[in-house]
This record gives structure tokens, sequence and C-alpha cells, in this order.
């Protein structure tokens, strides 16, 4: 396969590299670059590297890579659905028909042309396109889940959630944690965030990887929901405004609820309840002060279970 330098060309984060592309290509001795349509690399980085199309073919990377074949020592293209044959498309969604065909199966011709190698998940697909020798991948879980070699499965550091439960009418407090959260989730991948909202929250975040919006539920589901384990983190902010300076400090009884521990906006509606640092955090409204509040607690499990401690005290 050339040397160690591969991109891999994808939609955006998907199973289908995590589970079949990226085990396959760590057990050949690389090191992965992941890249969306959008993030071409020069040519100077192509020269001599591999490029792994997962699904789809976008038009920027089939011209890039058409100019400059000769310089690129491998070329894969893996699909885990029948994706190079039309019929295959029958019953569909016709946006995903239109997609699939525009993607995928459009490129069949110019993927054979540039000597493409096709990178199967099942022996079906195997025996359907025999003449094209294609390398059957075994499914597996990705390395990040699985730990490094020899590393014991049960030590692979959990996922911890940060979550905000706000309602619609947080806008502005959400609006204004956006890239709290972006900066937060770059910089320790082992960090998701959760939040409740609608198509508008959504877009929001819309963008940012590990965020999981929950639609909007009634205070009984809500009940049940923050009393089944999982979170981590929850936040507080709150913008001064008019609005806002009629809130009360309930959310810091659905934090702790919840088992977690809060970052709270400092000022007198928290001040009342939240002692800094023994049974959560008081922190001004600025995003930095967030951004680092939020990784201390992430990195530091003795402080957080202090700081429960102290928090289910006040309950």
């Amino acid at each position: 396969m050339g040397d160690k330098r591969c991109f891999v060309v994808e939609e955006g984060e998907n199973p289908s590299t995590d589970y079949f592309v990226m085990p396959f290509l760590q057990e050949q001795g690389y090191t992965p670059l992941r890249r969306t349509f959008s993030q071409l690399p020069t040519v100077g980085e192509l020269q001599g590297a591999t490029v792994v199309f997962v699904r789809y073919l976008p038009g920027p990377w089939r011209a890039l890579v058409t100019r400059h074949r000769a310089a690129i020592a491998g070329l894969y293209f893996f699909m885990d659905d029948d994706l190079l044959d039309w019929r295959a498309f029958v019953g569909m969604p016709l946006r995903y028909q239109a997609k699939l065909l525009r993607r995928s199966w459009r490129h069949r011709g110019w993927l054979q042309s540039q000597g493409a190698q096709l990178l199967v998940s099942t022996p079906y697909l195997q025996a359907k396109y025999a003449h094209w020798q294609p390398q059957l991948l075994p499914a597996r879980p990705p390395q990040s889940l699985r730990g490094g070699q020899g590393d014991d499965p049960a030590q692979v550091p959990p996922v911890i959630t940060v979550f905000y439960h706000g309602s619609a009418s947080h806008g502005a407090d959400l609006r204004w944690l956006r890239p709290v959260i972006a900066t937060v989730l770059e910089r320790n991948e082992n960090l998701a965030f959760e939040v409740i909202g609608n198509a508008a929250v959504n877009r929001v975040f819309r963008g940012l990887p590990r965020v999981h919006v929950l639609h909007p539920m009634k205070w009984p589901a809500y009940r049940a929901l923050v009393r089944r384990p999982g979170r981590t983190i929850g936040l507080a902010p709150l913008l001064d405004n008019r609005f806002n300076r009629a809130r009360s400090h309930t959310k810091f009884f659905d934090i702790t609820l919840a088992g977690a521990i809060g970052v709270y906006a400092a000022g007198a509606i928290y001040g009342d309840v939240v002692r800094n640092g023994e049974n959560g955090l008081l922190v001004p409204m600025e995003q930095g002060a967030w951004v680092e509040a939020i990784l201390r607690l992430a990195d530091d499990a003795a402080l957080r279970q202090r700081l429960l401690e102290g928090a289910r005290a006040c309950l």
C-alpha cells in the first residue's frame, strides 16, 4: 500500500469508517488522516500517499485524484452497501436514491479507469463484484473502544457526558454556550454533550462531534431521564438579561439528582446555594473560564466525587 500516509475521505465521522476501514488501516501500520469532502490535501501531501474513499466520491476529491493519480501510491473505494448497482436502490426514498446515484454509482467507471481497488464488508458483495477482486474487511470495534494492544478493554476511559437541560426560553444561553462546547469537545475526545431542544437547538450545535440533542419532554419524563446514570457534568449558564434575573437555582437540584456536578454562572442566583469548590463550581460568564472549568472537572475524578458529596449534602 505504499508509504504510511493514508487519507480517509468521508462525508463525516460514521460507523462504516470506524468499524471497517480504521481497524483495517491500523492493522496495516497506517496512521489514517481523516478528511471530509471539502478538506483537500496539498499536492505535496498527496505525493506517495494512499487514498481511501468511504462509500462516496466527492467531486473536488475526484478532480484532485484525476490530476495527480500518478503521484498516489494506492487508491481504494470501500462500500458496506451495494452502492454500485442502481437496481439495489429500488424502494429507497427518492432523495436517498439520488444521493447514491450522484455520490457512488456514477463513479463506477471512473474508479475502474483509475485502477482503484475495491474494499467490501460482506461475502455477498465480495462474490457479486468478484471480477473486481475485492478485499473483504471484517467488522471490528474501533481501537478507541478496545484500548491499545494488550490493554484491558474495561480500562478504556469512559465517555464523560456534559449536559445542559435548558428549555426553549434559554436560547441566548445556548448560543453563548456553543463555542464553549466546540472547544471542550475538540480538546478532550472522551467528552460528549447532551442538550434538550427542538430543531432550532439542533441547528445551533450542528457540525459538532459527539452532540446528542434530545426532544423536549414533559416533567415526569424528565424526572425519569435525569435519574438514569451516565451524566457527569451539568452546566447552568445564565447571561445577565431581564428574563434570567428572575430565574431560581432549581438547576442545582436537577444536576445533583442526575448524579452530576455542576458548573454554575457566578452571581446571586446560584451563589445562594453553590459554594465554589465545595458543592460545585461558580464561574463568571466568560467562555474561556467555562472551557477550563469543564476540562478541569473532566480530568479530576477525585474532585468530581468530592463536589458531588458536597452537593448531595444540600438536598
